[in-house]
C-alpha cells in the first residue's frame, strides 16, 4: 500500500498519470497483479493498493508507470509512503 498527498493543483494530473496507467494494464494484461488506486475525499490523497507477484513487479515494465513517478516528488507535499500490509479480512476484494 501506498499514500501520498498532491499540490491541489497536482491532484486532476496525477488523477490524469493514473488513469493512463490502468489504460496500459488493460492493454498489457499482467498476469498475477491485482492493483487499485483510490482518490480520497479530500481530493488530494491517494492510495494505492497492490498485490505483486512475489518474483517480480509487472507496473516496472510499463512504460506509463515511468512516466507517472517521473515528477512525483514535484506532485506531493507529502511523499509516497509505501507500507506492506497484511489481509485481516476481506469481503468480495481482490485488493
Amino acid at each position: 500500500m501506498i499514500r501520498y498527498v498532491t499540490r491541489p493543483e497536482a491532484a486532476d494530473e496525477n488523477a490524469r498519470l493514473v488513469a493512463a496507467v490502468y489504460a496500459a494494464l488493460a492493454e498489457a494484461k499482467p498476469a498475477d497483479l491485482e492493483y487499485a488506486t483510490y482518490r480520497l475525499d479530500d481530493g488530494v490523497t491517494f492510495v494505492h493498493v497492490a498485490k505483486l507477484p512475489d518474483d517480480s513487479n509487472p507496473l516496472a515494465s510499463i512504460p506509463e508507470f515511468a512516466e507517472f513517478q517521473r515528477e512525483i516528488a514535484d506532485r506531493c507535499v507529502e511523499q509516497p509512503d509505501p507500507r506492506a500490509a497484511n489481509v485481516v479480512g476481506s469481503y468480495r476484494s481482490n485488493t
